[in-house]
């Protein structure tokens, strides 16, 4: 049923254009599946929405706040204390704090410190941090590698999903490679068949000596033990790539049995992975995703160390704070008022002093790394692109190679035909062709293979 679905899918939009017959599943439309569909790659997009989570809380840390804090005592008919204390707070970026309040308090044993007017007190004021936390405070920096974040997830996520679809492109090469051999193996059992019924008939009419049939049909027996053994190669391959097919919702595809790799994928892959702009220009690496990432990594390194180096002042909150009851706010006396200083400074800054050459030192060895990744990426992208160029010149002579080899199998066989040579020579000339054409066939599937790691190198799965 699933075959029969994937096929559908497959196919059924381009009804109208070609036939149902070509049964081609070409790379393109597979990579297009994979992109779309496979759980892997929705992972490594889920990374940008984590990202953006992890931002939303950061920034949480700026939201205003309400804070009430009521408390009352009643024993025996006495109200010994109600007292009220509620806060408007509104932080702001530069660790300056804004507060409204509204304080009441009543009742017989109530502090003196906590007396107040009959209808209340109501302040405004204003909290500063005069030394750690005015540049660069926690919630500061929290924002700040938050959005250095959401950089290195769309990086990480291009990573991720390029893994995914050179994982998926080796599968369909060696569905491809797989499938190319049975072919082959099916065209020669074929030739083996006839030619061993040809030389029985023969040996009937007393034109070949008996022991013919025997080399013909060790000949058979061999074609036939590689096409089996060639199928079972097959099979597996369609299982292989069948892990990488999905539809919506997360329901797994089979490879449908009429389905064939494209067969003219040598002359588009390049244009499917896109390599074929970077094998005649120069790649930059300034954009890789590798570099990026790096480069987040260190931006919110170096946020960190800005905030541990921040440590090493000392504390001082300076609070200021107007005070008014409610029915005369409007006639303002700064007489009334309440200041507050907190100030906090160890003597040695020892475990700060420690933090902050730590910090230094992961920035420093993060930087390390981005060095040794630009030289590692440029070296292999140079030589990916002369492994391409070498594979393309062994496609030639592998080409004409396997010409050679036929034509040679050609004139053995009229040699025959006219009684100038034997089976043993033609076996011999067949099995080199056999041997030529498989090695072209695996030629053919470094090529492909060779491309996908130069795409995989450039990183760019969109």
């Amino acid at each position: 049923m699933k075959q029969l679905l994937f096929a559908f899918l497959l196919f059924g939009f381009a009804a109208f254009g070609q036939e149902f017959a070509t049964k081609e599943f070409t790379y393109t439309e597979f990579l297009g599946y994979v992109k779309k569909y496979h759980p892997l790659v929705k992972n490594a997009n889920l990374e940008i929405n984590k990202a953006q989570a992890n931002l939303m809380m950061a920034r949480g840390g700026f939201d205003p706040k309400i804070e009430v804090d009521f408390s009352k005592k009643q024993f025996k008919d006495k109200e010994y204390y109600s007292i009220l204390n509620s806060s408007f707070k509104i932080p702001t970026w530069y660790g300056i704090e804004i507060k409204a309040g509204f304080d009441n308090s009543e009742g017989v044993y109530l502090n003196p410190q906590n007396t107040l007017p009959n209808q209340g007190l109501t302040s405004v004021g204003v909290t500063v941090p005069l030394g750690q936390g005015l540049f660069i405070n926690q919630r500061m920096a929290d924002v700040r590698k938050a959005k250095m974040q959401m950089k290195l997830s769309q990086s990480e996520r291009k990573l991720q999903a390029i893994a995914v679809l050179y994982d998926a492109s080796l599968t369909y090469f060696n569905w491809k490679k797989n499938f190319n051999e049975v072919k082959l193996y099916e065209d020669y059992n074929k030739n083996a068949q006839t030619r061993f019924k040809g030389i029985r008939t023969l040996i009937i009419q007393g034109d070949k000596p008996a022991i013919d049939s025997i080399e013909a049909g060790i000949i058979v027996k061999n074609r036939l033990l590689n096409l089996e053994d060639s199928k079972l190669k097959l099979a597996k391959a369609k299982l292989e790539i069948a892990n990488f097919l999905w539809l919506e919702n997360n329901i797994p595809l089979e490879l449908a049995e009429e389905l064939i790799p494209e067969t003219q994928l040598e002359f588009t892959i390049q244009e499917s992975l896109k390599t074929n702009d970077l094998l005649n220009t120069d790649f930059s690496i300034t954009n890789h995703p590798k570099i990026n990432a790096l480069q987040s990594k260190i931006d919110i390194l170096n946020v960190e160390k800005k905030l541990k180096a921040n440590m090493l002042l000392p504390k001082i909150d300076v609070g200021y704070s107007y005070l008014a009851e409610p029915s005369y706010l409007d006639n303002y006396q700064f007489q009334d008022y309440k200041i507050g200083l907190d100030f906090y400074f160890p003597l040695f800054l020892r475990k700060e002093r420690g933090s902050l050459k730590l910090a230094k030192y992961k920035v420093q060895e993060t930087e390390f790394v981005l060095d040794l990744e630009k030289v590692q990426l440029t070296n292999k992208i140079n030589a990916q692109k002369l492994e391409i160029a070498s594979l393309l010149i062994q496609k030639d002579l592998i080409k004409d190679l396997v010409q050679d080899n036929m034509t040679m199998l050609n004139s053995e066989e009229r040699l025959f035909s006219f009684g100038e040579s034997s089976l043993f020579l033609i076996n011999t000339r067949e099995n080199n062709l056999v041997s030529a054409q498989l090695s072209q066939i695996a030629l053919e599937n470094r090529f492909y293979i060779s491309n996908s790691e130069l795409f995989k190198i450039m990183a760019n799965p969109d």
